[in-house]
């Protein structure tokens, strides 16, 4: 139509809050209409025609979000296209997390570019801490009450290590990945240890979490499950936690704002802490005669029975089967997979994660919060991998409006 205003499609993109891909793929869905100028090289939008596709879309709540870091298709996770319960399996959570944050899987410290062999054990050596960052954490956790749990532990330790840093405000990759690696390592190394004594030598990450959950002497079967299980939850798509790290990184907030918008969401009962809901139920079945009992209780509740079912899997977590399969055999170990059992006879809801890491924490004596300390170490690493992404789109693009009610 002559003498109507064009805009070109990175016009189209800014005004629509996504990027020029999501406009091509607008086009190719027959959504908008494109035609090429003079010369043929640039797609060109009528104005009144991306208007009315503006006016006529339901409520946006988010822009689109492109990810190349976690994929869940037909049941299965991948991590970087890569499926993540075989990580679980044969490489370190150190290894994954420089996956997610680089994309090349490499054990930290080793030499090497990528595409380390994954058939062998996991043996990761430990991201590199900080002693004075430790030792301000550690004294600025020491007032806290016995009754604190670890993750309100875990948020000050978070918030204390930013103060220390005046380089926190660069989000350029190489500085994000340099703070991940050492922020974790402080997460853990600043919680108090439940053993008698710490060794010398380098531990993995798995090791260092293992003597302050616990003090129950470390396993290598104990390990292997510990490490699965950082493997396992460190990344997860889009979840609520994973949003709100985004939204806070959109801002350019710095890399230690980004986890304590995650621990923020990460705290609810339906999110990081349902594992703790899992491990009450478990350890009563255990306890109790009969497993049927705690189930029963749980549906009397009215709500869902924690340790069940995912949205994203209606044919079972394969999180669940992986953890599960790594899991040492004892009482606890099978009472679960009764429970299991139960749930998928009676109602068709599998296994999930949250029941699988109440295993492995019940297991091995650690306490009932164990399990959201675990996730939420572990969700650390995929919180500041979304960040990278974020880092790169327009900032400030989260910014939906609220129809009247």
């Amino acid at each position: 139509m002559p003498g109507q205003p064009l805009l070109t499609t990175e016009e189209v993109a800014t005004l629509l809050g996504v990027k020029p891909a999501t406009v091509y793929a607008y086009v190719s869905r027959g959504l908008l209409t494109s035609r090429r100028n003079g010369s043929g090289k640039q797609s060109l939008f009528v104005k009144a025609d991306v208007d009315a596709f503006l006016a006529g879309r339901k409520r946006v709540t988010t822009p689109e979000i492109q990810t190349g870091i976690t994929l869940i298709k037909d049941g299965h996770l991948y991590y970087r296209w890569r499926h993540a319960p075989t990580l679980a399996r044969t490489v370190s959570f150190e290894a994954v997390a420089e996956l997610l944050w680089t994309g090349a899987l490499r054990e930290p410290g080793r030499p090497g570019d990528d595409e380390r062999s994954l058939s062998g054990e996991p043996d990761g050596i430990g991201f590199p801490g900080n002693d004075k960052l430790r030792r301000l954490a550690v004294a600025v956790t020491a007032p806290l009450p016995d009754s604190a749990r670890l993750t309100d532990r875990l948020r000050v330790i978070v918030a204390a290590a930013a103060a220390a840093d005046p380089l926190r405000f660069d989000t350029t990759a190489t500085a994000v990945v340099a703070t991940g690696r050492q922020l974790i390592a402080t997460m853990v190394q600043a919680l108090p240890t439940r053993s008698g004594g710490l060794p010398l030598r380098q531990m993995s990450l798995a090791e260092q979490l293992w003597l302050r959950l616990t003090a129950d002497p470390p396993t290598e079967s104990g390990l292997r499950a510990l490490n699965a299980a950082l493997v396992l939850l460190a990344d997860h798509d889009l979840a609520a936690s994973t949003l709100a790290a985004r939204v806070a990184a959109s801002t350019r907030a710095h890399p230690y704002a980004v986890v304590s918008a995650g621990l923020a969401a990460l705290d609810g009962p339906l999110h990081g802490a349902a594992s703790s809901l899992s491990y009450a139920m478990l350890k009563e079945a255990v306890s109790g005669s009969d497993p049927l009992t705690a189930v029963s209780a749980g549906l009397r509740s009215g709500g869902p029975v924690p340790g069940f079912g995912h949205p994203l899997y209606p044919d079972g977590d394969p999180r669940a089967t992986a953890l599960f399969e790594l899991i040492e055999d004892g009482p606890v170990r099978r009472t679960a997979l009764e429970l299991a059992d139960i749930m998928q006879t009676r109602s068709g809801n599998a296994a999930n994660i949250d029941l699988a890491l109440a295993a492995l924490t019940l297991s091995h004596h650690m306490p009932p919060d164990a399990g959201e300390a675990v996730f939420a170490v572990a969700r650390t690493a995929g919180w500041l991998a979304h960040a990278l992404e974020e880092y790169s789109e327009r900032p400030s693009r989260f910014r939906p409006t609220g129809n009247p009610r």
